[in-house]
């Protein structure tokens, strides 16, 4: 059975390292603890228009970026846009998703970490390649809120 003492030691191992997820079966006491992931939102840097275009398009264009939603990684691993390489991926450009969606994979130290969106909209971009590895922090898609 497992005691008090054995959760606190595993909730202290969770703060301690990038991981999001454990789960641990002892004495038939099955144990899954997760934390809640925190996404940073960075700036969109915008594309300078030519002089030639006009001021409200600027704006226009300004306020859509501001708008999205970016989803960064909250560690670092290997990026994976599906459950196994067979597998279609998790989304595609285009796709609708649902806050709390699984949207890719992040492998850290033999450990699959689900990142999920964080709102309801509509993936715009994916900004990382499968296979590919990314650091804390890094942007992996951009979302249009609904």
């Amino acid at each position: 059975m497992m005691e008090l003492e054995d959760l606190k030691n595993l909730i202290e191992l969770l703060k301690e390292t990038d991981i999001t997820e454990l789960q641990v079966e002892k004495d038939g006491t099955k144990v899954k603890i997760r934390r809640e992931k925190f996404f940073q939102s960075i700036e969109i840097p915008t594309v300078k228009p030519s002089a030639a275009v006009h001021e409200h398009i600027i704006k226009e264009t300004d306020e859509d970026a501001q708008r999205l939603i970016t989803v960064t990684s909250p560690i670092v691993g290997s990026f994976y846009r599906s459950p196994t390489p067979e597998a279609p991926s998790f989304v595609e450009s285009g796709t609708k998703v649902k806050k709390g969606q699984v949207l890719c994979i992040i492998e850290a130290m033999k450990l699959m970490n689900e990142i999920e969106s964080e709102a309801d909209g509509v993936i715009v971009k994916i900004l990382v390649e499968n296979g590919q590895p990314v650091e804390y922090g890094e942007p992996l898609f951009l979302i249009d809120p609904l």
